[in-house]
């Protein structure tokens, strides 16, 4: 079978389509929001530092939050949640860009950016847990996972670049102005389809205790996770410098581009691929294969072979979150998915500030080659906590 028609199969399932496609607009802000930010607290303060701490408010609050509303998602259903964690996402955010506009305390600043993070929809998670709903088979869900791999992707690639053309030539809220847009639009119109919601399951003491979590294989899959979010972070912030090195600073978007275009291309081709081997060894290999792919970096000394060696190191990303995710939805009882899905989101997205921080400091001490040995030490343990997965997942 064709890669396309894998991926065609899957989407002829009823609603299928309209959920992963809204549910792909209503993700920008994932990418778009954190350096908006950045860039409007900047053009008005005048400082990158209280425009980083501002950014931090909005991710900390997210990492810590997005577990307990991944909880409600299960308990209530995505409908509702949804719904209103979109609607206080875009309030927040608009009082964010108000107060920065028209010069409030700094303090309602923060507390604007906490609330938005804290609410920001996980929609992320909520597509993956409807995909195993309204697919049984789990050659089917593995190409699903991977069609959300490639959308993710393409997030990251389309939302930096057009949050900063709006800021830089238009005006600094231009680019937040539409990721509250297509954040807000994006997750009611997904949370309005209700014919492929999965049912909520709601926990009492009618019904008895919720089911455990399988944290034998969960504890080891997020651990994982947070250290290919500081690898990611700490990747980012050491190629940009590289390039600034290499005199070639216009440059570094394009190696970042390049490095996220192998991670697209292999996650297409993942879905197509019918496994003989389950997620467990897949997702060893894949964290191995990170690690591997990032120890070349440290003796690059050009940008064309840097584009070269992160094209190919690209190529390990979306294959191991895909058997990441996969194996998550093996293992999680049902009425947890969300939860569980949201535990490997979180993980990821907690890494990338700390690995972005630490990359930054050797930047400064010891250059950007030596800062790519902090991608490399995030690789190891990655592919050291894939090692105590249970062998028989």
């Amino acid at each position: 079978m064709t890669a396309v028609a894998a991926y065609r199969r899957i989407l002829k399932n009823p609603g299928a389509a309209l959920f992963s496609a809204t549910g792909l607009v209503a993700r920008l802000p994932i990418s778009m929001a954190g350096l908006g930010i950045v860039l409007l607290v900047e053009s008005s303060t005048g400082s990158y530092g209280v425009a980083g701490a501002v950014s931090a408010a909005y991710m900390v609050a997210n990492a810590l939050l997005a577990i307990v509303q991944g909880r409600l998602l299960d308990a209530l259903g995505q409908g509702r949640v949804l719904a209103t964690a979109s609607v206080v996402f875009g309030i927040a955010m608009v009082v964010l860009v108000t107060s920065v506009e028209a010069g409030w305390p700094i303090g309602a600043t923060y507390a604007a950016a906490a609330f938005a993070g804290g609410s920001l929809p996980q929609i992320g998670s909520c597509v993956r847990t409807r995909w195993s709903y309204v697919l049984e088979a789990p050659a089917d869900k593995q190409t699903a996972y991977a069609l959300e791999a490639v959308a993710d992707e393409t997030v990251f690639i389309i939302g930096p670049i057009l949050v900063t053309l709006l800021a830089t030539t238009v005006d600094p809220v231009a680019g937040l102005a539409v990721a509250i847009v297509a954040g807000v639009s994006g997750s009611l119109a997904f949370a309005a389809q209700r014919a492929t919601e999965p049912p909520p399951h709601r926990h009492d003491h009618s019904t008895g205790a919720r089911p455990p979590m399988p944290w034998r294989t969960v504890a080891p899959l997020a651990v994982g996770s947070a250290a290919l979010g500081v690898l990611f972070g700490a990747a980012e912030v050491t190629t940009v410098a590289f390039a600034d090195e290499q005199g070639n600073e216009a440059y570094a978007g394009g190696l970042l581009a390049v490095w996220a275009l192998g991670s697209l291309v292999a996650g297409f081709v993942t879905g197509a691929v019918a496994w003989k081997r389950g997620p467990a060894v897949r997702v060893r290999w894949g964290a191995f294969a990170m690690a591997c792919a990032m120890a070349p970096l440290y003796f690059v000394d050009t940008v064309w072979l840097m584009g070269v060696v992160l094209l190919a190191g690209g190529l390990a990303i979306a294959p191991t979150l895909v058997a990441t995710m996969s194996l998550t939805e093996r293992v999680v009882p049902g009425s947890r998915l969300t939860e569980g899905m949201a535990i490997m989101q979180t993980g990821l997205v907690a890494g990338v500030a700390p690995g972005a921080t630490i990359s930054g400091f050797v930047v400064d001490h010891q250059g950007a080659s030596a800062a790519y040995l902090v991608s490399l030490g995030a690789g190891v343990v990655a592919a050291l906590a894939a090692q105590l997965l249970p062998r028989g997942d």
